[in-house]
Parts: structure tokens; C-alpha cells; sequence
């Protein structure tokens, strides 16, 4: 019996334009009249939630990749990087010249190239950069030629001061394995061709799930996730029943019993009224 539906949310909860389908919405409600608890699994953070999902009536939210969890009322884990890891990514972001974002619980700072990616129309533009979009030629230009560059520049930054749940680090796909071999102690995973998201070593969707269903009192074979990217393989994998859009990434669709349709054509309703939750 399902008891909780978790929800990635670019690319998942959401289609192209950053909306919620009208299906959506219903399939969320008619659950909910059933008793059955919803909520967001994101690499998200907080501060970027209220824009994005609708101002749907959640009843949990796992964010920053499993880092944070938390209701309305109350947290329910919160795992920030110690002093000593934060200082080497810090290090290494500064040895590097890397283009590099930290999130806080109430903040989302760093580099003011990838602020930019954050605004709407910059993420419309990134829907129509072609698949060979050479992504490394401009991460390395960015790196040699910015005109941010120095040292230690993000140890002035206020947002250091806090706790940083993740950091988000300008990346293309073809370095994933090598920034795995240089920052050995965290966990990385990637939901788009461009950035990469960093972690404290023993975090991840997965676990922010777990934490949370412990809190509610069920456990992961109760739970149906929604996700279409890299950095849902883990939550699809562990729980009841892991349903990849019809949009998802080839490796994510190929762990699944059940692939629903996309993000624009009523995927999660329709995944809904599969299981028999609506």
C-alpha cells in the first residue's frame, strides 16, 4: 500500500515552462483526500521551492539532494558540510577558478555567472542549447578569462558563514568521473549536462526519503518517487515503486518495471491512475 509519493521536481513535477500540469495538481489532491502524504525530493534548495512548485499544498520537502528535510512546522534532518570539507571545496574552487554555488537554508550565493543560470530567462535559453553544446570549451574559457577571478574570492562571501548543505559546481558531464578522483569525500551527482551538485559524503536522495519516512512512521517499500534524471537513479532504485517520466534520462528509464509518460503529456496522473492511487 502506498502510503507517501515523492516528487523530483525540473523535469518531473514540472514541464518545460516551470509549471505544474492542471492533471498534476488533481492527481496531488484526490491523493491527499486519501490520506496519502506528498511532498518534493529536489537538489533544490528552500529559497528556490515558492517559484517552482505552484504553491502546491506539500506535506514534506526533501531538498539539496537528502541534506535537508523538513514540514511546514518542523526540520526533520539537517546534515550541513563540517567546517573542514567546506574549506576544501573552497580551496579547490579557488585553485581551479571553478564556477561555483553554496547553498544555505535561507540563501543561494556564489558565482555570479550562475546566479544568472538561476534567472527564468536564462533557464528558457538553456532548453534550446543543442546537445553538442560544447560545455567544456566554455567552462574553460569561463575559468581562464573571468573577470571574478582571484583568490579566495568566495571566502568573502557571507553565505560561507553559514551552514551549506550543497554546493552546485559549473561541470560538464565528461569531468564527472575525474571531479569524483579529485573530491573523493563527497558525494556528487548531476540532474543536467551542465552542473554538477556536491554533497557531504553520506548523503543523497535516498537517505533524505528515509529520514523522512521514519519521521511519518512507514517505511521505503510504502513509498512511490517520480524522477527523470541522474540524481534520482538512487531514489527510483530504493523505494516501493521508483516510476521514471517518459522523458528521463536512458539510464534511469532502464532500472524501472513501469515508465510513465512525460512531464508535458500527464505523466504523473497517469502514473497515478496506474497504481491505482486516483
Amino acid at each position: 500500500m502506498i502510503k507517501a509519493i515523492f516528487f523530483d521536481i525540473d523535469g518531473t513535477l514540472v514541464n518545460d515552462h516551470g509549471k505544474a500540469l492542471e492533471s498534476t495538481k488533481k492527481g496531488i489532491a484526490l491523493a491527499q483526500e486519501k490520506g496519502i502524504l506528498c511532498g518534493v525530493a529536489t537538489g533544490r534548495g528552500p529559497v528556490q521551492l515558492s517559484q517552482q512548485i505552484d504553491a502546491l499544498n506539500f506535506d514534506f520537502f526533501v531538498t539539496y539532494n537528502g541534506q535537508l528535510v523538513y514540514t511546514q512546522e518542523e526540520t526533520i534532518h539537517a546534515a550541513h558540510f563540517s567546517d573542514e570539507t567546506l574549506n576544501r571545496i573552497l580551496s579547490f574552487s579557488d585553485r581551479y577558478h571553478r564556477q561555483i554555488m553554496f547553498g544555505s537554508r535561507r540563501s543561494l550565493d556564489g558565482s555570479s555567472l550562475m546566479r544568472f543560470g538561476q534567472n527564468k530567462w536564462a533557464k528558457r535559453i538553456v532548453r534550446y542549447l543543442p546537445k553538442y553544446f560544447p560545455t567544456t570549451l566554455v567552462k574553460n574559457l569561463i575559468s581562464r578569462f573571468s573577470i571574478h577571478r582571484k583568490e579566495q574570492r568566495y571566502r568573502e562571501l557571507e553565505i560561507v558563514k553559514e551552514p551549506i548543505y550543497q554546493c552546485v559546481l559549473l561541470s560538464p558531464t565528461s569531468e564527472t568521473q575525474t571531479l569524483k578522483e579529485q573530491l573523493p569525500d563527497y558525494h556528487i551527482t548531476r540532474s543536467n549536462p551542465y552542473t554538477v551538485d556536491i554533497i557531504p559524503q553520506s548523503g543523497s536522495k535516498l537517505i533524505g526519503i528515509q529520514k523522512c519516512v521514519e519521521y511519518f512512521g512507514f517505511t521505503l517499500d510504502e513509498v512511490l518517487a517520480f524522477g527523470d534524471s541522474w540524481n534520482d537513479l538512487e531514489m527510483l532504485s530504493g523505494v516501493g515503486f521508483g516510476v521514471p517520466m517518459g522523458n528521463a534520462e536512458s539510464e534511469v528509464k532502464a532500472i524501472a518495471k513501469y515508465v510513465t509518460q512525460t512531464n508535458a503529456k500527464d505523466g504523473i496522473y497517469q502514473a497515478m491512475k496506474y497504481y491505482k492511487i486516483i
